[in-house]
């Protein structure tokens, strides 16, 4: 009985091992590449694209963020360095602005940087289904996708993986 026990043991971690690399297992990414002129975000593992998402943005989208309140999203290459579960849009993604340059931009500027921009999903206060949500820049600097997606990019997503944002 105990021989069969250890037997079957084996075979199950042996199986689950074959199938954790499986195409249907969420793969891990390596890089997020966002362009705003697209409203489009790209999640891609080794240089290879796997999925692209449509996104809304802050109501003004065009330029670099520079100060809070600007409802713009920033550019450049960050880090997506912390997953937030309880975020008022479902989950969230923190990205790491501001950056060195962005504090050192906004103190030559004598302005507040902001902070706080996030990957996240859709706003629970909305008469727009998900779908026509997405037409639109309705966050105030954030990068937002669907419920469905956020649940998508929460299994693919590390804490520590770069996201490039570009205009």
């Amino acid at each position: 009985m105990r021989f069969l026990a250890l037997s079957l043991s084996l075979i199950l971690l042996t199986v689950s091992g074959l199938f954790s690399n499986c195409a249907w297992a969420s793969p891990k990414i390596d890089l997020v590449v966002v362009t705003k002129s697209e409203s489009s975000m790209k999640v891609l593992r080794q240089g290879k694209v796997l999925k692209t998402y449509r996104i809304a943005m802050g109501d003004s989208p065009v330029g670099h963020k520079l100060t809070e309140g600007d409802q713009r999203t920033p550019e450049g290459r960050y880090i997506l360095d912390y997953k937030k579960s309880d975020s008022a849009y479902y989950r969230a993604i923190h990205i790491s602005y501001p950056n060195d340059e962005d504090r050192l931009r906004a103190n030559a500027l004598g302005i507040s940087p902001g902070g706080q921009i996030m990957i996240h999903g859709e706003n629970p206060n909305s008469s727009l289904s998900p779908e026509e949500a997405q037409m639109y820049n309705w966050t105030d600097g954030c990068i937002a996708v669907t419920n469905a997606e956020m649940d998508e990019l929460w299994q693919m997503i590390d804490a520590g993986t770069p996201i490039e944002i570009w205009p």
